[in-house]
């Protein structure tokens, strides 16, 4: 792929048309249509490198990220009576490349995937992710979360030392669901405690339905420099407004990141929350907590319709009445990258070149009507979808005013 960009004539999501030239990975100038020359040729073969891409019709926009996969199970689902697939290294690895890449296509290209550890799985999971991982480089930025079921006890001392090793190995957060733990308290202790002793980010998925056990949280993590995740909370939305306005207060002062799943229960979800509970977005977010939307599972158990698309998750947003379309979109886009760590993506000279076009003129366009998607990563194009959709002709008789209907519509 060319390593040197001009994308010429997408529309901004303030409504300006524009140029934009990428090159090295980052944006490098943005202007008036027609105003930018192609990028400079480099190396013995000029030009060859170089692309000129007609963007015309298509909305610019900061590409998604993924903050709250699970690739190890994705592509897991069966039909009754249908034997379960294997879960052999090899096959772990090709679902969790497969996972990733079917994200990237919907133009994620930075995912964080929950992997499990520990139990009679051991480590092997995050082998595969790691590998798939070191696979991806160059085509998106796949990072893992190790999340073990028991942490505490007796039942949980292997575990524990696997947690360690996860670390050493590589994963780049640690996590799991404190509320399958016989202590739920104790279980957060010990990832808090493991990642500061490593210095990694905590990723925790709870259901927060305990103020108290929230609260303890809240002030555990306000010491953890590497940055503290939850997820997604919908037990808030079953308290009292009361306690969970504090609860909002709390995770906000802390300065914690709540994931929300539009799209339904993940493979960590303990499986007792009402199907009416969602994660309460606009409480948290008149709190002044972060709150980024992931897509959670990828058809399996947990979801076996599960599309792992950030737009869709988005959609959900704006249609439930969260928020608006734009804002929607910032908690795919730049609020799942500042949960993952990553720095800020602006259509703007110098920040990094991490960008989706998809057909449409505005972001409530691209939220219902995305098919056709072009995704940039580190300033190459990685992912190209094109969508045609084609009528028939009016059937014989019809009123003259049937000859008007298009052959074809792109979207």
């Amino acid at each position: 792929m060319p390593e040197r960009l001009l994308l010429s004539g997408p529309r901004l999501a303030d409504g300006r048309t524009v140029d934009v030239r990428l090159s090295a990975g980052r944006v490098e100038a943005v202007g008036t249509p027609g105003s930018l020359s192609p990028p400079a040729p480099s190396g013995p073969r000029g030009g060859d490198d170089d692309a000129r891409v007609d963007l015309t019709g298509y909305l610019l926009l900061p590409a998604p990220a993924e903050p709250h996969a699970h690739h190890d199970t994705a592509l897991t689902g069966v039909r009754a009576g249908s034997a379960p697939p294997p879960d052999t290294p090899v096959d772990l690895r090709r679902r969790v490349t497969e996972a990733a890449l079917a994200q990237l296509g919907h133009g994620a290209t930075a995912q964080r995937s929950h992997v499990r550890i520990g139990d009679a799985r051991g480590l092997a999971a995050l082998e595969a992710a790691l590998d798939a991982r070191r696979a991806l480089r160059g085509l998106a930025d796949l990072t893992a979360v190790a999340a073990p079921r028991l942490l505490t006890g007796l039942a949980g001392a292997d575990n524990r030392a696997q947690l360690h090793d996860a670390a050493k190995m590589g994963a780049d957060a640690l996590g799991g669901c404190p509320d399958l733990d016989p202590d739920p308290a104790g279980y957060v202790d010990v990832v808090l405690g493991v990642a500061g002793e490593h210095g990694r980010a905590v990723d925790l998925h709870t259901e927060g339905d305990d103020p108290a056990r929230l609260a303890r949280l809240a002030s555990a993590a306000a010491a953890h420099r590497a940055g503290v995740t939850i997820g997604p909370c919908t037990g808030l939305a079953l308290l009292p407004p009361a306690a969970a306005a504090r609860a909002a207060d709390r995770l906000a002062a802390a300065g914690i990141t709540v994931v929300c799943l539009p799209q339904g229960p993940c493979a960590l979800s303990p499986g007792r929350r009402p199907e009416r509970a969602a994660t309460p977005v606009r409480l948290l977010t008149a709190a002044g907590v972060r709150v980024a939307a992931g897509g959670g599972a990828l058809r399996d158990a947990a979801n076996p319709v599960g599309r792992g698309d950030p737009l869709e998750a988005a959609f959900l947003l704006a249609w439930r009445g969260e928020c608006r379309a734009p804002e929607a979109y910032a908690a795919v886009s730049g609020r799942a990258r500042a949960a993952l760590g990553l720095p800020e993506v602006r259509i703007d000279a110098g920040f990094p070149a991490e960008l989706l076009a998809v057909r449409g003129e505005t972001v409530e366009e691209a939220l219902s009507l995305a098919y056709s998607r072009l995704v940039i990563h580190r300033g190459r194009i990685v992912a190209r979808t094109s969508a045609v959709r084609e009528y028939g002709d009016p059937p014989p008789g019809s009123p003259p005013g049937g000859r008007g209907v298009p052959r074809q519509a792109t979207g």
